[in-house]
């Protein structure tokens, strides 16, 4: 996993040069390093993107203590990945293995901090692979009910077409990552579930 070094040193000089300390994470693959609105959109938690592209669950779950280790107090972990590991090749239960390790990690090192996985959404240049990334999405939603402050966003059933495939407008050119309808998609997902926020932020507001 050489390649994503120029990246993680990205992310540590990023935390490194924070001028206010993070409660709300976005960890995960490139859906959450283009999300460029992210900060701004969730401004009053004190977010920061720590997004790598081309990041697998296994990378994050890889690299999880070397990039947070100089975060100390958090308030909630918001987590998208996994589509770039079934895009490998990786067995949709390979890859529920690693998001159990991810999740042991942070109830290690966070004890019981709010942690939300987003489900893996269908994409036009994945559409292959619905099969595994719904059968993926499912027990990944069954795996977070197991805790009172594990919590899973479903953007899956928005981003399909009538057809039941991904709807191209959320997507760019590539047919992968979001465009600005994509994202409001998102934003909209996460808004709509209160509980993934820090209650005692949201009082603050």
């Amino acid at each position: 996993m050489f390649w994503f070094h120029s990246d993680l040193e990205r992310l540590e000089n990023q935390i490194q040069n924070l001028d206010y300390k993070p409660r709300m994470i976005f960890y995960g693959s490139s859906t959450i390093t283009l999300w460029n609105e992210l900060t701004t959109i969730f401004k009053e938690h004190h977010p920061v993107n720590l997004g790598f592209g081309g990041a697998t669950l296994a990378a994050c779950t890889w690299f999880f203590d070397r990039i947070f280790k100089n975060i100390e107090e958090i308030d909630a972990i918001i987590i998208y990945a996994g589509d770039n590991d079934l895009g490998e090749g990786r067995h949709p239960e390979e890859v529920l293995l690693y998001l159990e390790n991810l999740l042991l990690k942070i109830r290690t090192k966070y004890g019981n901090v709010k942690c939300t996985c987003i489900s893996i959404k269908p994409s036009v240049a994945r559409n292959h692979l619905l099969e595994s990334i719904l059968f993926t999405n499912k027990n990944t939603e069954r795996l977070m009910s197991k805790d009172d402050n594990f919590h899973f966003v479903n953007i899956y059933d928005d981003l399909l077409d009538r057809n039941g495939k991904a709807n191209g407008k959320y997507f760019k050119e590539d047919g992968l990552h979001f465009n600005s309808q994509g994202y409001q998609i998102l934003t909209k997902s996460l808004l709509r579930n209160p509980k993934i926020f820090p209650i005692k932020i949201l009082q603050k507001g």
